[in-house]
């Protein structure tokens, strides 16, 4: 608790009053991205997550605020950058909280960070994020972005060994599974639904998920329990083999060789 409360303290110490942001530290738990931040008014730990279509405080920091109500408004703050008037929904977070060893402030979704350059490297773990051009021209693999429901897409391909498809999934910085699918593609004949659900100990075996010209081989992934809105998402047990930059501005998710 102490180092993780001097790492808040040092995360909000590096708040600007500029528009572009800055690096600060981040941790990978359960396989999910948390930094600090403040989102109207609540400072704590938050899951950062770019598959997420919107941004929430749990409802239990904002009753312990003394907020009533399904939604706050205020600034954001994250990484040194600065967000005004942003809406933000009040819900129960715990579905996807419980399995944290320190309490989770809310999610900081796609939509406030559809603004910036967002720069993660997760060895060790750094955040960064800045204005349209502000960083340096990244090299390597590119993959263009598109938005389906809110959230950003990019293509890969899947294969349950004599067979193979391309599909769009969610590059999803929140998610705690190699990759989750919708149902609508996949299928675990005799498997207990829930446990291929979030932070249960289920996980079937995918023969092999294509991104970015890299191949990941027998992967343990789940299925979506939500209503689909792509062909699945993509989370950083794959994706932290690059440091990534979601160029959201320029529609483009570079994958830099670490």
């Amino acid at each position: 608790m102490i180092a993780r409360a001097a790492l808040l303290a040092c995360g909000l110490a590096a708040f600007s009053g500029e528009a572009m942001g800055a690096e600060i530290a981040c941790w990978l738990d359960r396989g999910v991205l948390v930094a600090p931040a403040t989102a109207a008014g609540v400072s704590g730990d938050f899951i950062i997550d770019t598959g997420a279509d919107h941004s929430a405080i749990h409802n239990t920091r904002a009753q312990a605020a003394g907020v009533e109500g399904d939604s706050l408004a205020g600034e954001v703050r994250l990484a040194g950058a600065r967000v005004a008037g942003r809406d933000l929904a009040v819900e129960d977070l715990d579905a996807r909280t419980w399995a944290f060893p320190t309490p989770i402030a809310g999610v900081i979704g796609a939509d406030i960070l559809q603004g910036f350059v967002v720069e993660l490297d997760t060895s060790p773990c750094r955040l960064t994020l800045a204005t349209a051009g502000a960083l340096p021209r990244a090299s390597g693999a590119s993959l263009p972005i598109r938005w389906r429901d809110d959230v950003p897409v990019v293509t890969g391909a899947l294969s349950d060994g004599p067979r193979a498809r391309t599909v769009a999934l969610i590059p999803a910085t929140g998610l705690d599974a190699a990759a989750r699918l919708s149902p609508t593609i996949a299928s675990v004949p005799g498997a207990d639904a829930k446990l291929l659900t979030p932070y249960e100990g289920g996980r079937a075996e995918l023969r092999a998920l294509s991104l970015g010209g890299a191949l990941f081989d027998h992967l343990r992934v789940g299925l979506s329990d939500e209503e689909a809105t792509s062909d699945g998402a993509v989370g950083l047990e794959v994706l932290g083999r690059w440091r990534l930059r979601f160029d959201f501005p320029a529609g483009r998710l570079h994958l830099i060789s670490p």
